[in-house]
């Protein structure tokens, strides 16, 4: 259960890493460990949701691969692309 954690954060802050490298944000919403390691987290969920709807396979693994990166930093780009256009809409 503690390794799930760890190989979560880990994945999840190297996915955020590189989903802020591929599709950097404005310096108005700056974040640090925390947001950029949930981004990652949100990804990897997304991401991994994107994978069995690709791939069709049954069950759920936590793994420190390169794979879960790769599919983790997709899932983190498609929710940077969500959460800008939904905040496009917004009329302040």
């Amino acid at each position: 259960m503690l390794w799930s954690i760890i190989v979560w954060l880990i994945v999840g802050f190297l996915a955020g890493l590189l989903a802020k490298a591929i599709v950097p944000g404005s310096s108005e919403k700056p974040s640090g460990f925390w947001g950029t390691a949930i981004l990652g987290i949100v990804g990897a969920v997304v991401g991994g949701f994107i994978y069995h709807l690709l791939s069709g396979s049954r069950g759920f693994s936590t793994n420190l691969d390169i794979m879960s990166i790769v599919w983790a930093t997709v899932g983190a780009i498609v929710v940077v692309f969500i959460e800008r256009a939904i905040a496009g809409r917004r009329v302040v």
